[in-house]
């Protein structure tokens, strides 16, 4: 099968299809489900091979960085360090013994349970800990001084976290506040000292971290395609709080998916920076993940190219989001008059009857404002070149926000946005969402870890939307027999097929539309343990065949067949 689907895959002109999938979701068997998925599980293995069946070129993770205990969003997890988590119980088995092992497993599978599996890792890193022996000591010591740059400052921030009783870096006093601001290597120095113990265990957990997604990589028989998330941790906030602009977050504008807006609160880079410690952050950042990864999705590039911020002095974000502003599209809003000096676009070039987050707010840039709003993007289409990777295959998270400046930056790299399908407005054809708009360069999926799983998208619509929606994949598709699309998964099967059949190079498929989950793996702004916490089965492949035979999940050989069978 997988030879005939590959060869319809290549018949179509797909070049690339990804399983996306986050660490947490992975399956995980009765002996080693630690309460949260890994891609180092034996299930996970066995995850890989059904995907290279069904002929996926590769997998697209998550963000693999360490989180807190009280937030499990991946996308607020370190930039550097790894996940602890997605160490699989095998390997602390061989490291310290089945018991400790079985102490901490959970019973009967379902949800991931993030403080169980939170305080279930740590746990055995500090029994492993407990028992270094001289040898392996010596291999965390090379360890850490091959990644100091990056691993001491989050070992160092996790051991002060502890010491003032888990309290964040905010309230901390002074000096340890701005430690990296004041430049004061002598305080560095003496709290390394003082926590030596506590951040040569953090290096240990990092070792084995790095050491395991290694293995994963070399056994998974797939790209693997890393995250690169636009936000930062606490820990990478405190880090680098040089390269980054005092008084102002980002966040989300207002748009069609979210109308009120997203107050992230993340840091924003210092333009003042770019040539300095901003630009070698991104630099950074970018060298780590092609050493890490075949490729990456970047997480809201608008972030590195017009990002969108607002004010942080203040108690209601959600009002600043709504009034914020472009950082670099502002030479002379009287409620953001500290932006005028970052601005690229002349006045001129502004339309001022549009709303300030509208895609046309600047309606033309010359080559050279093009090259200025370029300067830490193409920092990370160099390093992917220096890193042999094909600019290609980097997956920019472009949706329904798409600004001239970061259109000017995708056509100058020859890049493509994304294009979900299950948000198409059948009622407007140049919708950006409808795969007939595709380009070959773009990404086009049916949902992503933010929507509500396809079927479940499905089986939400009114009549009416699904009859309109039936009626164009019939004709689309050319089906000989329509009626199937009563049935719900033979209708996905049709939307994926409509994927097939664009003139995008690029699909992703999530593993909840795939296998025909209808539970939501993420609401964006939600804070909830039911959030970030859907997981595939153990059985997943004799779920899925059953799921198959009655008709309601995703056929990928159908899907294949329909394409192939459209004539488009």
């Amino acid at each position: 099968m997988t030879d005939s689907i590959r060869e319809g895959l290549a018949k179509l002109g797909i070049r690339r299809l990804l399983l996306a999938i986050h660490d947490v979701s992975f399956p995980s068997d009765s002996d080693e489900d630690l309460g949260r998925g890994s891609p180092a599980t034996r299930a996970s293995e066995r995850l890989f091979a059904y995907a290279r069946d069904l002929g996926f070129t590769g997998i697209q993770l998550g963000p693999q960085g360490q989180t807190a205990r009280s937030n499990p969003s991946p996308y607020d997890g370190t930039i550097f360090s790894r996940h602890i988590g997605s160490i699989g119980a095998r390997t602390w088995r061989s490291l310290i013994g089945d018991a400790a092992v079985d102490a901490v497993l959970v019973k009967g599978g379902g949800p991931a349970r993030h403080h169980h599996a939170y305080d279930a890792s740590h746990s055995l890193l500090d029994q492993t800990y407990q028992a270094i022996t001289p040898e392996l000591r010596g291999i965390v010591a090379t360890f850490r001084a091959e990644h100091a740059a990056w691993l001491e400052p989050d070992a160092l921030h996790a051991a002060l976290c502890a010491a003032a009783g888990g309290e964040g870096f905010r309230e901390w006093e002074k000096r340890d506040r701005d430690l990296w601001w004041a430049h004061a290597p002598a305080r560095r120095a003496e709290l390394l000292t003082k926590h030596a113990a506590a951040i040569e265990r953090y290096a240990l957990g990092q070792l084995i971290a790095h050491t395991e997604h290694a293995r994963v990589r070399e056994r998974a028989g797939l790209q693997l395609y890393g995250d690169l998330q636009v936000g930062y941790s606490d820990a990478d906030a405190w880090r680098f709080s040089g390269a980054f602009l005092d008084g102002y977050r980002m966040g989300a504008p207002p748009s069609r998916t979210n109308p009120e807006g997203q107050p992230w609160g993340y840091p924003v880079l210092d333009p003042a920076q770019y040539s300095g410690a901003a630009g070698d952050l991104v630099i950074a950042r970018a060298n780590k993940a092609f050493a890490d990864y075949d490729s990456v999705r970047i997480d809201h590039p608008h972030g590195l190219v017009c990002p969108w911020v607002y004010r942080s002095d203040t108690d209601d974000h959600a009002q600043a989001v709504r009034d914020g502003a472009r950082l670099f599209e502002s030479p002379d809003l009287p409620d953001h008059p500290e932006l005028a000096t970052f601005a690229i676009p002349r006045p001129d070039q502004i339309d001022r009857s549009r709303p300030r987050y509208a895609d046309d707010w600047v309606h033309s840039l010359d080559a050279g404002q093009v090259t200025q709003y370029a300067a830490l993007f193409d920092r990370l289409v160099d390093a992917a070149q220096r890193n042999g990777r094909s600019i290609t295959d980097l997956s920019c998270e472009v949706l329904s926000t798409m600004p001239a400046p970061l259109a000017a930056m995708l056509v100058r790299h020859g890049l493509g946005r994304w294009r979900v399908s299950q948000k198409a407005n059948r009622d407007e054809p140049r919708d950006v969402y409808r795969v007939e708009n595709a380009a070959r360069e773009d990404w086009v999926m049916l949902g992503n870890h933010d929507t509500p799983p396809v079927l479940a998208a499905i089986r939400s619509w009114t009549p009416a939307k699904r009859d309109q929606w039936g009626r164009h994949l019939a004709e689309w598709l050319h089906l000989p027999q329509p009626e199937r699309l009563a049935r719900d998964g033979f209708f996905a099967t049709a939307m994926l097929a409509e994927l097939f059949t664009s003139r995008a190079e690029n699909v992703s498929i999530f593993f909840a539309d795939l296998f025909g989950l209808e539970e939501r793996f993420n609401v964006p702004g939600l804070v909830d343990d039911a959030n970030w916490s859907l997981r595939l089965p153990a059985d997943f492949d004799g779920m899925h065949a059953f799921s198959l035979m009655d008709e309601t999940a995703i056929d990928l050989p159908l899907a294949v067949e329909l394409a192939l069978a459209s004539g488009r």
